[in-house]
């Protein structure tokens, strides 16, 4: 005899089970873009937005570009779409991945570029140090681990404080991907983050901040989410995690658009910061949905390829350039010079070094891993008396 009330509980079953293989596949080209957008977001807001050196030759930059600042002031927010693109591709790229291969991926992705651009950076502000002081060979030694942000270490650059927000992103991540990522598994993943770091805000307790990182996390979360919904299809979990995701993210931006606003001496409109984090939402649920999967131009794949490199080498080395250049005119010309620069820079660093560093970097610490395995060890002699 049937039973109504089970035919239902095995109807709502059946409506959000999700399938156990990816509905798409192959490179999401927007992503790269994404990214690229992102990295030009921070350059403009570091070049055109910030109170920092007197780079341009006059005392306020509201006087270089009167108009321009009012959106260039937004550039900050870029930092937040990478940390949603990074949760997006952490989580694909690591599908299926042990938890050694995912950590070598990382080291082959972040150092080979990393370690030139600290040492470029810190070269060009010794010798030309008008966007700031140099710094000390020991701080040098220190950025070369990547580890100066937790160290209290001046950074051979601002913009790489980033760098410590995502590696925290990826030692929590790294943990579930050593357990085995599942479906079920992420998503309490992603759910418990976000509560943790809701009662971490509360708490106030300093090392839970800094493993939490509740600023944050929202946006690590939702761009998980996203990759969720990319891989399995629509499920009410999946989407019910990125409302929340964008509830904390919105909450989150008061503090944000508070500091930034008294750190820029001028307004900010919390409406204007909450509508273009909302864009950026809406931009990934795209992704996610396949609607931009026939999107696949070239040089977007090349724009993803330039986009790290250009973002640590862009700010102190692009300052340094706009100071030598003050008295040229239009202005708008010399950002643009600027701009273009140090894209052409990132891709010499990109081609010269990073793609055969990390080649070399990658073969090593496979074979390094490889080792152990394949190794035969012989048992020892015993010692005759």
């Amino acid at each position: 005899m049937r039973h109504p009330a089970r035919e239902v509980a095995a109807d709502l079953e059946a409506t959000v089970r999700l399938p156990a293989q990816p509905r798409r596949t192959g490179r999401l080209a927007v992503i790269d873009g994404l990214r690229l957008m992102a990295a030009l977001m921070v350059a403009l807001f570091h070049f055109t937005g910030l109170n920092l050196a007197d780079s341009w030759g006059t005392g306020a930059k509201a006087v270089v570009f009167p108009r321009l600042i009012h959106i260039t002031s937004w550039g900050w927010l870029g930092v937040e779409l990478f940390f949603m693109i990074s949760g997006f591709v952490i989580c694909m790229s690591c599908w299926g991945r042990t938890a050694g291969a995912f950590a070598r991926s990382r080291v082959v992705r972040l150092f080979p570029a990393y370690w030139p651009a600290v040492l470029i950076s810190a070269a060009v502000v010794m010798l030309w140090p008008v966007a700031r002081d140099p710094i000390t060979v020991n701080q040098l030694v220190v950025n070369l681990t990547m580890l100066n942000e937790p160290l209290k270490v001046p950074s051979a650059d601002l913009s790489y404080w980033t760098l410590w927000a995502e590696a925290r992103f990826y030692l929590l991540f790294g943990l579930l991907v050593w357990y085995g990522l599942t479906l079920e598994r992420v998503l309490w993943f992603a759910y418990g983050w976000l509560v943790v770091a809701v009662i971490t805000v509360n708490v106030k307790e300093p090392l839970l901040t800094t493993v939490f990182q509740p600023t944050y996390a929202p946006y690590f979360v939702a761009g998980i989410a996203f990759y969720l919904i990319h891989r399995f299809g629509s499920d009410i979990r999946i989407w019910g995690l990125v409302a929340l995701s964008w509830a904390m993210a919105m909450h989150m931006l008061v503090a944000r658009v508070a500091y930034e606003a008294k750190a820029l001496h001028r307004p900010m409109s919390l409406t204007v910061g909450m509508l273009i984090v909302t864009l950026f939402f809406v931009l990934l649920g795209a992704v996610a949905l396949g609607w931009s999967s026939r999107v696949q131009w070239r040089w977007l794949t090349v724009a993803g390829a330039l986009t790290y490199p250009f973002y640590l080498l862009h700010q102190h080395i692009g300052l340094t350039i706009i100071h030598a250049m003050q008295d040229v005119r239009p202005r708008l010309l010399t950002l643009a010079f600027v701009i273009l620069v140090m894209l052409g820079a990132a891709w010499l660093l990109h081609r010269l070094i990073e793609k055969p560093l990390a080649r070399v970097l990658k073969r090593k610490l496979e074979q390094a891993s490889a080792a152990p395995r394949d190794s035969r060890r012989q048992p020892h002699s015993a010692v005759s008396r």
